[in-house]
């Protein structure tokens, strides 16, 4: 494929879920000069979302959303996404040629298989970025890397799509999208967990301002965990301070027992990496592991 007919046309799209996801990709696929023609709308946050961000998009049901367009946008939950390709497969809803890409990190393109049966172009397109809902998530993708699952054919239509919407395409294989997806969700989603557990005991301990105290912090672990691996782990366990450990486990069960097995349950894995990675020796993490 020639690089000009790699890159797309200007498209007519449609996309079908207005929340968080859908609404940044439908500005950055029409800052990047394709027509976004409908969307599928329900929630009055949604119908809002849609004429305030695309308000030349008409707002239709999802089956002349999906006729109306060239390239469908499937911006809807994981559990949602196939019995919807089922479902428009069954009322004969897509078309051959036709482009439907979603943005599912649990998913590669076997979930469309529905779809493509019927002759339409399957890609997964997954930015890999957290979106707040608010103004800044069109800006964030700016530079985001998506991880892009197509046919080897499809493959540099999906990849123009991430660069024309300002992202990096990283490659996928499609067996790989359930431990792909799955590392994901414990960088970002359990970080997110852990951050706000940690906020909730400084404010119970009287810290005024407790983001303030732990924003250098996390910046700086997180720097250092990119650009050292395990030779960032520092703390307690690492160290083999049984003592300090003990006291932490003491004053979680008495002040905030809802976090204390989230805490046994770091801390042995931190145990098991520090020991893997010559850090911690087995003497020191057997005493660490028996307090915990």
């Amino acid at each position: 494929m020639t690089a000009a007919a790699a890159r797309p046309a200007r498209l007519r799209v449609a996309i079908i879920g207005m929340g968080r996801v859908g609404s940044a990709l439908g500005v950055a696929l029409t800052r990047a000069g394709h027509s976004v023609v409908a969307v599928s709308a329900v929630s009055t946050q949604s119908l809002a979302r849609a004429a305030r961000l695309l308000p030349d998009a008409q707002v239709l049901p999802v089956d002349e959303a999906v006729g109306a367009a060239e390239l469908v946008l499937l911006t809807v939950p994981d559990d949602v996404l196939r019995p919807l390709v089922t479902g428009l497969a069954n009322t004969d809803g897509w078309r051959a040629g036709q482009l439907v890409a979603h943005t599912s990190g649990a998913h590669g393109i076997g979930v469309l298989d529905p779809a493509a049966a019927r002759g339409a172009l399957a890609l997964a397109l997954h930015p890999v970025m957290t979106f707040a809902g608010r103004s800044e998530d069109v800006d964030r993708l700016s530079g985001a890397t998506f991880g892009v699952t197509a046919l080897d054919e499809l493959r540099p239509v999906a990849e123009s799509l991430v660069v024309e919407m300002g992202g990096e395409p990283v490659w996928i294989p499609e067996r790989a999208r359930p431990l792909y997806h799955a590392s994901l969700t414990v960088a970002a989603n359990h970080l997110v967990t852990l951050v706000n557990d940690s906020l909730s005991m400084l404010s119970g301990a009287g810290v005024a301002q407790p983001a303030r105290l732990l924003a250098p912090l996390l910046s700086a672990a997180l720097d250092n965990v990119l650009r050292l691996g395990d030779a960032a782990l520092t703390g307690p366990v690492v160290r083999g301070d049984v003592d300090t450990v003990h006291t932490h486990v003491e004053v979680l069960a008495r002040e905030a027992p809802d976090v204390l097995p989230a805490y046994r349950a770091m801390a042995r894995r931190t145990a098991e990496r520090a020991t893997a990675a010559g850090q911690l020796s087995e003497s020191a993490a057997n005493a660490v592991l028996d307090v915990l």
